[in-house]
């Protein structure tokens, strides 16, 4: 997820479509705070894992 939402970030960026820059935002906030959570052990959504 974070992964994706640099790719999107950086393509957003290059195109000037700042809708693209948003969601790469986002998908990279998201998937910090899910690999944060998920290295100190904590489950979230049930799972200790995502992948």
């Amino acid at each position: 997820m974070i992964l994706l939402g640099v790719i999107l970030l950086v393509i957003g960026v290059l195109v000037g479509v700042s809708l693209l820059t948003t969601i790469g935002g986002v998908l990279v906030l998201i998937g910090a705070i899910l690999w944060i959570l998920g290295a100190t052990g904590r489950a979230v959504g049930g799972r200790k894992h995502y992948f």
